[in-house]
Parts: C-alpha cells; sequence; structure tokens
C-alpha cells in the first residue's frame, strides 16, 4: 500500500515531492521528441500486450488520486512530474515534455491561480497559470471534444480572443481600452472544422455551429474556413449565416488555406448529413431544447464559447430535475425525479463524469479533465475530517477511473479483454462507493483489495 497521507502532506509543505515520487516510479528511456533530458518515469506492468498511456501528475487531488488509481488498476504507464511549482521552477518546461509524449495521455487542469515559491523567499502566481494554453499551443492542440449524453461541444484551440501573451497586453491610459493579441492560430482552426464535419458524417448527427462572425473577427475566420470545407462535399446547411464567412474574408482565408497539407480536404467530396449555423448566443438556448429532446447533435464553437456551452451542459441537469421534482410536487405525485430521470432515458449527472479529449495535429490525442476545489479537498483530508463535521462528502475518485477507461480503451483499439477488465474495475468501484461514500485512504484500501490487476 501507498503512504499517500504522505505524499499529500509533501505536496502541502513544499516538501522534496520530486524525490519522494522518484522512489514510487521507474526510470524510463521513452523521451518527448526533442526533449532528451526530459524527466519520465514508468510503473506497472510493461508486457507488451497494452499500450501505456502518459499520466500528468499535476496538483493536489488530481496528482494524489491518479497516484492510487495507477497504482489500483496496475496498468503499464508512463508519469511526467508538472505539479505547479515544478512546472514553474522549470519555466514551463514539462508542459513540453507532456505535450510531446508519443502515446496517448491524460492531463489534470489544476492550480490555475496557485501561490509557489519565487526562489528569492517570497510567493508569487505560478508561472502560466493552469499551463492549458501553454500546454496546447506547444503540443499542437487544435480542439477539444466534450461528449455528454446526446450532446458533444468541439472547440477549436487555442482560438482565443483575448490575449496570452502578457508582453503584448495593456490598457490605455487615454481611452481605457483593453488591447490583446488574437492568439487564435488559423491552421488550428481549419483542423478544428474538419474534424467537427468528420464527426456530423460518421456519426450522422446533425452539426450546429455555434460561431459569431458579425462580431469577432476570428469567427469571421473560421466561418470562411468551415464555408471553404463545405464547398465540394455533400453537406446540407439548413439555417445559413446572412454572409458567407469565405466570400467576405477569402484574402485571409486563402492564406491560411496556403498553409496547410495539399491533400487536406481528400475525401471530404463524398462526406454528408446535416449541419445548421447560429450565432454562438443561440445555441445556449438549442443546448436546453436538444438536452430535454434528447437530439444527437455535435456542436462546433470557438475556445472561449465552447467553454461556456459546456459548462452550461454541466451544470444544467440538476435544476432541471429540481424544477422535474417542483411539478411532480404541484399535482400531488409521489415520484422521485431522480429516479424518472435515468427512467426516461437521460443519462447527464451533475457534470463531474463530463469527459473531454484534446486532438493534435501530430500524435495521438490527450484525455483532460478539470478538477474544481482539489486543493480545498485535499486541505480537509490532511486536517482529519473530509467530511467537515458531516457537511462534506469525502472525495469522489470515481473520475480518475473513467478517465483512464476512457483513454486506455483509445490507445488499446480492438481490445476487448482490456475492455472487459475495465468495466469490471469500475463496476467494483462503484460497488465500493455506493452507499456511504467511504474516505479517500480507506476507499483506496477497499478498491486494493476489490480490484485485481490486469494480465493479458
Amino acid at each position: 500500500m501507498l503512504d499517500l497521507l504522505n505524499i499529500a502532506r509533501t505536496e502541502a509543505a513544499a516538501g522534496d515531492l520530486l524525490g519522494l515520487l522518484q522512489e514510487l516510479f521507474e526510470p524510463t528511456d521513452v523521451r518527448p521528441s526533442g526533449y532528451p533530458d526530459a524527466v519520465i518515469w514508468q510503473g506497472g506492468r510493461h508486457d507488451g500486450q497494452v499500450q501505456p498511456v502518459a499520466h500528468s501528475l499535476t496538483d493536489a487531488y488530481a496528482l494524489l488520486g491518479t497516484v492510487a488509481a495507477i497504482d489500483v488498476l496496475g496498468l503499464p504507464y508512463y508519469a511526467v512530474p508538472m505539479w505547479a511549482q515544478y512546472r514553474h521552477d522549470l519555466a514551463l518546461e514539462p508542459l513540453s515534455w507532456f505535450g510531446n509524449m508519443p502515446c496517448t495521455s491524460i492531463k489534470w487542469s489544476t492550480a490555475g491561480d496557485a501561490w509557489v515559491n519565487d526562489g528569492k523567499g517570497g510567493k508569487v502566481v505560478v508561472m502560466g497559470k493552469s499551463g492549458n494554453a501553454p500546454l496546447r499551443t506547444q503540443a499542437g492542440v487544435y480542439c477539444n471534444v466534450r461528449p455528454y449524453g446526446t450532446i458533444t461541444v468541439v472547440r477549436c484551440m487555442p482560438c482565443l480572443p483575448y490575449s496570452q501573451d502578457k508582453a503584448k497586453f495593456e490598457v490605455s491610459a487615454e481611452s481605457g481600452i483593453v488591447h490583446s493579441e488574437m492568439n487564435t492560430p488559423g491552421v488550428q482552426m481549419a483542423y478544428a472544422n474538419r474534424r467537427f464535419l468528420q464527426m456530423v458524417h460518421e456519426t450522422g448527427k446533425l452539426g450546429r455551429v455555434a460561431f459569431k462572425p458579425t462580431q469577432a473577427m476570428e469567427d469571421g475566420i473560421n466561418a470562411g474556413l468551415l464555408s471553404w470545407l463545405l464547398q465540394g462535399t455533400k453537406f446540407e446547411v439548413g439555417r445559413k449565416y446572412a454572409v458567407d464567412g469565405y466570400e467576405e474574408h477569402r484574402e485571409r482565408v486563402d492564406r491560411i488555406i496556403a498553409l496547410l497539407p495539399a491533400d487536406f480536404k481528400s475525401g471530404m467530396e463524398n462526406w454528408s448529413g446535416r449541419v445548421e449555423q447560429h450565432i454562438a448566443d443561440t445555441n445556449y438556448g438549442l443546448l436546453l431544447w436538444d438536452l430535454i429532446d434528447k437530439q444527437d447533435v455535435i456542436v462546433l464553437s470557438t475556445d472561449l464559447d465552447g467553454d461556456r456551452l459546456t459548462d452550461l451542459l454541466a451544470d444544467v441537469s440538476d435544476p432541471l430535475r429540481h424544477f422535474g421534482q417542483i411539478v411532480i410536487d404541484k399535482v400531488g405525485a409521489k415520484a422521485k425525479m431522480d429516479e424518472l430521470w435515468g427512467e426516461m432515458g437521460y443519462t447527464t449527472g451533475n457534470g463531474r463524469d463530463m469527459t473531454s479529449v484534446m486532438y493534435r495535429m501530430d500524435g495521438p490525442p490527450i484525455h483532460e479533465q478539470t478538477l474544481g476545489s482539489a486543493d480545498a479537498m485535499l486541505l480537509r483530508l490532511l486536517d482529519g475530517d473530509e467530511s467537515m463535521g458531516g457537511t462534506k462528502r469525502p472525495y469522489d475518485p470515481r473520475i480518475h477511473f473513467v478517465l483512464i477507461r476512457d483513454a486506455y480503451l483509445d490507445a488499446n483499439p480492438g481490445n476487448d479483454k482490456l475492455r472487459t477488465w475495465l468495466d469490471d474495475a469500475l463496476a467494483s468501484f462503484d460497488k465500493v462507493y455506493s452507499g456511504e461514500r467511504p474516505g479517500f485512504l480507506e476507499g483506496y484500501h477497499e478498491l486494493k483489495e476489490a480490484i485485481t490487476p490486469f494480465v493479458a
């Protein structure tokens, strides 16, 4: 059994976490391309029967939960140290290590505003915040795909209409106008648009576009790229933007097209499906209708609007169930909306089980998850009262096992034995965590007893 509490205490006290974790893992010869001196560890059973997955060791429960889960499962893996203090000390180089690992990977997003030691006896906000933007840029990420229930949101990345470069960020003393550069690489935008159309074609789901071409310049270029990609295909476009983005921005869009591979549209002449074009704001309402009507839909958006759409999708099921219970109580029925929700075919929970996948222009995808309040939950563990006198529930590490399952299935297509074992492991987890939720450390020990590591 691992001493998880010692790991948590070491991180919280800014101790030698690197030295402590080095003792838990083995060295490996695997290195990300271009970084021969990268610190990469390995663990689990490396017997050639299962392709490994790379884990990012970030912060708080994202780190502790990952260490616990990979120990329980025993699958082959690589581990990249990149918690706040470590990536800050190395000027974010660990993000480049992780972003260029030659295998399917899992990235946790935490500690965006963490305070770290500045090396001079003081404290500063961690360089690069959560590290998401620089990681995505260095890894060549072009989109993030988040499925939840019947709705899948495709977010162009980076595609951010706000500054990621402090040197270019300023506020005019004369006018108060905030200036920022457009951190919107056109090539990545083109790849994201193509991924969206490919998903609509392959799944047969309705495609909705959530751009704002009349108000945001980068959305006008995005709409132009989509218009160009649709040319020569068999897609049916229902609702259309009043102005064709390619006609309006042809010269600028053609500059991006010139940078794409010559065969970028190869095979698209046979792609088909239905696409509707809406301004971004409209999709907030449409998302509610689609969720209620169980409409299978794929939504394409910018990074900024996609983040808002997925936040709404993650949060809206709870108030819908709450409203349903109000109606039930009003008519005098005795049913429970939480039970009816599943009986009626809805599968969305409370958003904590929403996974996402970032696609790179080169290399396997990166499975991503954000873990909110991870630091506060970890402090409760260290204080010895995870439930805060019964007002809170202990941390639920299920998302670690869900995310690991998705990543290994992605990295090992067609491995039915692995799929069955992963499904059984998740069922064992749910049995341990049914009813009164165990404390994190108690749950870890129970999972170690309940799950037998995979053997091919």
